[in-house]
């Protein structure tokens, strides 16, 4: 009875795949926080690049399986998802690192508020894609919604220059701070103390910045998650590979936000490649129909968007290599 329960298709795969998934992401994060991370320490760059080569290996040797297990096709649109978010979650490392600079959040700290963001992550983008696989599957002129909002976005990143993001005006921050009792203090590792309240005396819960912070990064992804999920939807239509994609690529971004953050200024040109990359896979959709294709090539897609990706963090590099963080800021 168990083994024929676990052969049960949910959303087009057999259940066993998806329980499998999900424990191997259980079992990298647990050993990332209970082995490489026991203790709260400051994560310098070279650890920070060393962790991230070993999320990208894991992703692409999942992409591998992937490609050997459900064919070619799969396995392109894989690491074509894994591509394109990997690259529009490095967008999310600018407002984290304006998050982190308002809360004064030590960077002792950092680590763990990017874990539990983490695990964040995984239950709402669960919940956004099995919506969207959902509708998608019900409607299936959805996706042209999705393509048209991709390059409506796309061309809106490139002509217009977004202005730096206010925290202390955002809504959310204001709602916190007038509905919650909050500490300007930071208290450790600790998202909320027990402390005597001003007026009363009386001892009661308060927010500390380190628990704001993470609410914001929560937030920050549902927002990131409007561009990304009709991208990997652009893409493919399967659920497991849009998820496992997904998730893969923001598996990485918590280790790679440390080596970033310390060369943001470096890649100033990133931003219209990713406008590009939003514009060319919501316009393939359309071309696939004009040409009579059932979809548009997966390896051509895949190459093509690798291509942009590469010339786009090619570029700003050679164009910042003399410029200094200082000159930059």
């Amino acid at each position: 009875m168990e083994t024929s329960l676990l052969f049960v298709e949910w959303l087009g795969k057999p259940l066993w795949m998806w329980m499998s998934f999900l424990a191997l992401v259980i079992a990298i994060l647990s050993f990332d926080l209970g082995v490489l991370h026991k203790e709260n320490k400051e994560i310098g760059v070279g650890e920070s690049i060393k962790l991230s080569v070993l999320y990208i290996t894991l992703g692409l040797a999942f992409g591998g399986w992937v490609w050997w297990y459900l064919g070619a096709d799969s396995g392109l649109a894989y690491m074509t998802g894994f591509v394109v978010e990997k690259t529009l979650a490095l967008d999310n490392v600018f407002v984290i690192a304006l998050i982190f600079a308002f809360f004064a959040v030590p960077r002792l700290y950092q680590h763990r508020v990017l874990f539990w963001g983490i695990l964040g992550v995984i239950v709402l983008r669960a919940i956004m894609i099995g919506v969207g696989a959902t509708l998608v599957a019900e409607f299936s002129w959805l996706l042209y919604v999705f393509a048209a909002f991709l390059i409506i976005t796309g061309i809106k990143m490139l002509v217009v220059k977004d202005a730096e993001p206010d925290v202390s005006k955002n809504p959310l921050v204001r709602f916190m701070r007038s509905r919650f009792n909050v500490t300007d203090h930071h208290h450790g590792e600790r998202f909320f103390i027990k402390q005597p309240n001003p007026q009363t005396g009386k001892m009661v819960w308060f927010i500390t910045p380190l628990f704001m912070a993470l609410v914001l990064i929560e937030v920050a992804d549902v927002i990131f998650a409007v561009d990304s999920v009709p991208a990997i939807f652009a893409i493919t239509t399967d659920p497991f590979i849009v998820y496992t994609s997904n998730i893969f690529a923001i598996l990485g971004l918590r280790a790679l936000y440390f080596a970033l953050a310390a060369m943001i200024h470096r890649f100033q040109y990133l931003k219209p490649a990713l406008a590009i990359v939003l514009v060319f896979i919501g316009s393939k959709i359309f071309v696939a129909d004009m040409l009579g294709l059932e979809k548009f090539p997966a390896a051509l897609s895949l190459g093509i968007t690798f291509a942009i990706i590469a010339s786009g963090v090619g570029w700003s590099l050679l164009k910042t290599r003399n410029k200094t963080e200082t000159e930059s800021a």
